[in-house]
């Protein structure tokens, strides 16, 4: 919710700005009145845009800012045949998940369904590999498991093994 407070506070300061200047320009009394109206009026739409936008998953495609992640861990995922590929996925270095959406491909859908799958039955998570990425290639999959981590290496006892002699002594 703060960053979302963030961006109302600079439209809500360019729009001032512009308001200002409608009402300082050397106008007809009408059109200053309309300006300021439209600017009142903008304030309240640029607030509930915001707020939606914060309900809504991100197409992939528009993300700027960590375009260049390598691999992300998919948390959860919807798919609608015909229509998206819905995901949301905790990015390394980054406190929240967060919500995308995909374009569907019956190849991608499969792909995650497949990774799904083996993760389940592996104990791990989906990973999805360059997440970001604007060319996808077909022939290298998006979506994998890990195999699991391998078990700690024995450690070896603190204690000096008993040793047994095969020596019987006689009193």
């Amino acid at each position: 919710m703060i960053v979302t407070t963030y961006w109302f506070v600079i439209a809500a300061t360019l729009i001032a700005i512009l308001a200002s200047i409608a009402i300082w320009s050397p106008r007809a009394l009408l059109l200053k009145v309309s300006s300021l109206v439209c600017a009142t009026a903008l304030l309240p739409v640029c607030y509930l845009g915001l707020n939606d936008i914060l309900s809504r998953p991100k197409p992939v495609m528009l993300e700027t800012i960590h375009k260049d992640v390598s691999e992300a861990s998919v948390l959860g995922s919807v798919m609608r045949e015909g229509e998206a590929i819905y995901i949301w996925l905790q990015i390394p270095n980054v406190d929240e998940p967060r919500a995308y959406q995909l374009p569907w491909s019956e190849e991608t859908a499969k792909q995650l369904h497949k990774a799904q799958q083996d993760a389940e039955q592996t104990g791990t998570q989906v990973k999805m590999k360059k997440p970001f990425e604007k060319t996808v290639d077909n022939q290298e999959p998006v979506f994998h498991a890990p195999p699991p981590p391998a078990p700690p290496e024995k450690q070896a006892p603190d204690q000096k093994p008993i040793v047994f002699s095969s020596t019987e002594t006689q009193d």
